[in-house]
């Protein structure tokens, strides 16, 4: 699917979220936001769903941007939680649609487990939570965090990440969520390109093994998020090596969550030429033009 340079050129901020995942946002306002910092390709990539696409992509358009459909798949290696970013993908795969259902039931049944053992310490109710959500929203721990914000128990999400959230507190709950090779076989067969999101983080979800990558390269991963505030720098020049190695794709993105986070639309960029090789190689839907 060529599509020439010319068309998208400018800072592309392939890795944002709205209120259709665990951003606080709509889709419309997420590409305002990023219009407004200087982006001028952007993906939507909420959650485990693509509710937000048509809003986004719309508004997106309509500012003179060009908007590349994604979605950040859950998937998990060992006790790792890894991201797989998936662009250009048909929304109607099957296969994919059906995972993505799977991940989002078990993320609510986990969400209410959380909540009623929080709740037997502290003055919180799954109510409480259901109120920090839109109706087509992927509910998660961030929709906790902001429940624990509205009654008054934390400040904001990072003092609720810190404290009541971290696994230490012993309220953690696990969710399903597939093996990144599942995960990178499904965007596939959907005719998407599947980029692994943050992949050097420090702490716990560490860098997946180097071997594993290699079998995630064999099975057609598509490149690596390596421009990122989460990613450390030793891990970063590693995977900038791996990279080379086997020419995958390189980007670099915000994970924009509005008032959830600290990250700013376009604070890390993907080049053009990165973008245009992503858009090459996907085959199950097309960039949205000015």
């Amino acid at each position: 699917m060529a599509v020439r340079s010319s068309r998208f050129a400018g800072p592309a901020d392939l890795h944002l979220h709205s209120n259709h995942s665990d951003g606080t946002e709509s889709p419309a306002t997420v590409m305002r936001q990023a219009h407004a910092h200087g982006v001028r390709t952007a993906a939507l990539t909420d959650h485990d769903r693509t509710t937000g696409w048509d809003e986004a992509g719309a508004a997106a358009v309509d500012l003179g941007m060009t908007f590349l459909p994604g979605m950040e798949l859950s998937a998990k290696h060992e006790w790792r939680s890894v991201h797989v970013l998936g662009y250009l993908f048909d929304p109607a795969h099957e296969g994919l649609v059906a995972e993505t259902e799977r991940i989002r039931g078990d993320r609510i049944g986990r969400a209410e487990r959380i909540v009623r053992s929080i709740g037997r310490d502290y003055d919180l109710r799954w109510e409480d939570v259901v109120a920090q959500t839109t109706p087509d929203a992927t509910v998660g721990r961030p929709h906790i965090a902001d429940a624990l914000v509205a009654r008054g128990i934390v400040r904001d999400r990072t003092e609720a990440f810190d404290g009541i959230l971290h696994p230490r507190e012993g309220y953690y709950e696990p969710h399903y969520a597939p093996d990144p090779l599942t995960a990178v076989r499904l965007i596939l067969e959907a005719g998407g390109v599947a980029i692994i999101a943050h992949p050097v983080t420090a702490g716990r979800d560490r860098m997946m093994p180097v071997a594993f990558i290699e079998r995630l390269i064999d099975a057609g991963l598509g490149g690596f998020e390596i421009d990122h505030r989460e990613n450390t720098e030793d891990g970063k020049r590693t995977l900038r090596r791996i990279a080379a190695a086997h020419d995958l794709i390189v980007t670099g993105s915000s994970d924009y969550h509005g008032t959830g986070k600290p990250n700013l639309p376009g604070e890390n960029t993907t080049s053009d030429d990165m973008v245009a090789r992503l858009i090459d190689r996907a085959t199950g839907s097309t960039p949205r033009l000015p």
